[in-house]
């Protein structure tokens, strides 16, 4: 899927497709790339997510633009997204090392056992998301849990596209296994530390996925 996504994202940044035009059909692309059609769909979605394309019901996929700038997650734009989760989650961790109950850690602790266990991308992404619930939770604050609520879905989308673009999945598991184990110890600054590396680590991925590193050597002589 990621060399799909590549071969697509590559092809409308070149201009070979111009904002305007319509992406070959699917079936047409699936014989071109050599690649079955879940995995096309894919990059496809991956594609949208980016702010490249659009899908059109019953007229297919159009080009909308032809550099990334920021990924909508639902009804969210990353950088909103992100900007939010550091002014809320890193606190809320910082209540819940203070606040957390010995069923809070209980609930934290076996979701992650089971999320560090976890194969299928779709479920440990469904987990991921009823982590820092569970995290929002134990800050003791209804408030703080229906704020995560609000941004749920997109914290899902986002999550699934980090793990189907950057690998995320077992980062993240070493990064939450550092959160949970400052509640454990009852650390407010460490619970707030371990949130902050956390969502660094989801910006630093976002952006690479976004804006990847060129490789592209000027030529000889050049300016």
């Amino acid at each position: 899927m990621e060399a799909v996504l590549a071969h697509l994202r590559g092809a409308i940044e070149r201009g070979e497709y111009a904002i305007g035009d319509k992406l070959p059909s699917e079936a047409e692309l699936c014989r071109t790339l050599e690649v079955s059609r879940p995995v096309l769909r894919e990059a496809l979605r991956a594609l949208q997510t980016m702010g490249l394309t659009v899908a059109k019901t019953g007229k297919g996929t159009f080009v909308i633009a032809n550099t990334v700038e920021d990924p909508t997650f639902g009804d969210y734009a990353a950088s909103d997204l992100l900007e939010v989760r550091h002014h809320v989650e890193i606190p809320v961790a910082r209540y819940a090392a203070r606040r957390r109950t010995p069923e809070n850690l209980d609930q934290l602790t076996h979701l992650l056992d089971r999320m560090e266990q976890e194969t299928d991308t779709t479920a440990w992404v469904a987990m991921d998301t009823l982590f820092h619930l569970a995290v929002a939770e134990a800050a003791q604050n209804p408030v703080f849990r229906r704020v995560i609520e609000e941004i749920r879905d997109a914290l899902a989308r986002q999550s699934a596209f980090l793990n189907q673009l950057g690998g995320r999945r077992e980062q993240s598991n070493v990064e939450h296994r550092m959160i949970v184990e400052a509640l454990i110890d009852g650390s407010e600054d460490d619970a707030e530390d371990a949130m902050s590396h956390h969502l660094n680590r989801v910006s630093t991925t976002l952006t690479d996925i976004v804006r990847p590193a060129r490789t592209d050597t000027p030529p000889e002589g050049g300016p």
